[in-house]
Formats: C-alpha cells, sequence, structure tokens
C-alpha cells in the first residue's frame, strides 16, 4: 500500500506541475501561433496526467474497475470526485483528436472549449487532489 501511496504523490507532483504550466497558458487572452501550440500540448499533457492521476488514487482507494481512461473517469464519478465524468471523457476525446490534427484547424474550433469547459474540470482535480494529498 506504501508504494501506491508514493505512486499516487509522484504522480500527483506531476500533475501539478502540468496544471500549474496549462494555467499559464489559460491565463494569456491573445496567444500568438506558438502559444497556441503550447495550450494545445499543455492540454493534453494535463488530460493524460489528469486520468492516470485518477487511476492511481482509485487504486490506492481500493477501487476494483478497468484502468482505462473511461473508465477510470467513470470510477471517479462515482466515487464522487469529479462532478460531470461525461466532460471528462469529452476532454480525454478532444485531446486524442487534437494529437492527429496537423493542420490546427481542431484547435481554433476548440480553444473556447478548453478554456470554458475543460480547464475548469482539471482544476476542480488539481484542487480536490491538493487537499487530499
Amino acid at each position: 500500500m506504501e508504494y501506491i501511496d508514493f505512486r499516487c504523490r509522484q504522480r500527483f507532483a506531476n500533475f501539478e506541475n502540468t496544471y500549474l504550466k496549462f494555467k499559464e497558458a489559460i491565463l494569456i487572452d491573445e496567444l500568438n501561433d506558438l502559444e497556441k501550440d503550447g495550450l494545445v500540448q499543455r492540454f493534453e499533457y494535463s488530460i493524460e496526467l489528469s486520468w492516470k492521476l485518477l487511476k492511481d488514487y482509485l487504486v490506492s482507494e481500493g477501487f476494483s474497475f478497468t484502468p482505462t481512461p473511461k473508465e477510470t473517469i467513470r470510477g471517479a464519478f462515482r466515487a464522487s470526485i469529479v462532478n460531470d465524468g461525461e466532460v471528462l471523457i469529452d476532454a480525454i476525446e478532444l485531446r486524442n483528436s487534437l494529437s492527429h490534427d496537423y493542420s490546427g484547424e481542431k484547435f481554433y474550433a476548440s480553444e473556447t472549449l478548453i478554456r470554458n469547459t475543460y480547464f475548469p474540470v482539471i482544476e476542480h482535480l488539481y484542487n480536490y487532489f491538493k487537499s487530499k494529498l
């Protein structure tokens, strides 16, 4: 159990670092092209680490589930860690889509969604785990 707790704390440290960089990018109103690329990258990292942090935490708490991103988020919703699991699942789907968007068109269509819908979910997770760990 100590290893799992250590792993969860280590994952949170990585998540915290990524979240703070993501927040820094969110706070910039007008992004140039390079900053837009950075926002996408920071969004992708934050989403990836968020579900992995949830997975590690649920395992450390004794939950049993299939450790896929969607099942992890559903488990976190059942454990009342996330308020709206579908929003986080949608964020993962957007992350997967953006990682294959070489033209940048999907990002331009999704920037407002990232800022106004997905960032608050990541921020909620950060605050939840900051108080827990």
